[in-house]
C-alpha cells in the first residue's frame, strides 16, 4: 500500500493504492490518523485500491469519526467496483460516503464541514 498526501487548507487529499489488507491497513493507520486530527475534511482517492478488508475499512471509519466530532467530513472518490461493491455491503456509506469526481468530493466536504 502507498499513501500520498496533499494538504490544501483545512482540507486533505490522499491517494492511496494498492491492497488495503492487514499489511495496507497498518501502512495507513498513522497518517489517516494524523490527518483526521489535524483538516476539516478528508478526500481519499481510492481508485488505486484494487482490495479493502475489515481493518482497512475501520482506519476509514476511524478517520470519519474523529473528523465528525469536529463537524469534519471524509469522502472516497471513485473506488473500483469491488471496493465500492464492500463498502456498500459494509453499511457505511452515511459515514463514508462515495463521490465521483474531484468536484462532488470538495463540495461534499466543503458544505458537511460548515454545519
Amino acid at each position: 500500500m502507498q499513501i500520498v498526501t496533499a494538504e490544501d487548507g483545512p482540507i486533505a487529499r490522499v491517494t492511496l493504492s494498492g491492497k488495503l489488507d492487514i499489511a495496507g491497513a497498518e501502512v495507513i493507520a498513522l497518517p489517516l490518523a494524523t490527518l483526521a486530527g489535524a483538516k476539516q475534511g478528508l478526500i481519499i482517492d481510492m481508485s488505486g485500491v484494487s482490495f479493502i478488508a475489515s481493518l482497512g475499512i475501520r482506519n476509514l471509519v476511524f478517520a470519519a469519526r474523529a473528523l465528525s466530532r469536529r463537524n469534519g467530513r471524509l469522502v472516497l472518490l471513485n473506488p473500483v467496483k469491488l471496493v465500492a461493491e464492500v463498502l456498500q455491503a459494509s453499511g457505511l456509506t452515511d459515514l463514508l460516503p462515495i463521490v465521483h469526481s474531484e468536484s462532488e468530493a470538495v463540495a461534499t466536504v466543503s458544505r458537511l464541514s460548515q454545519l
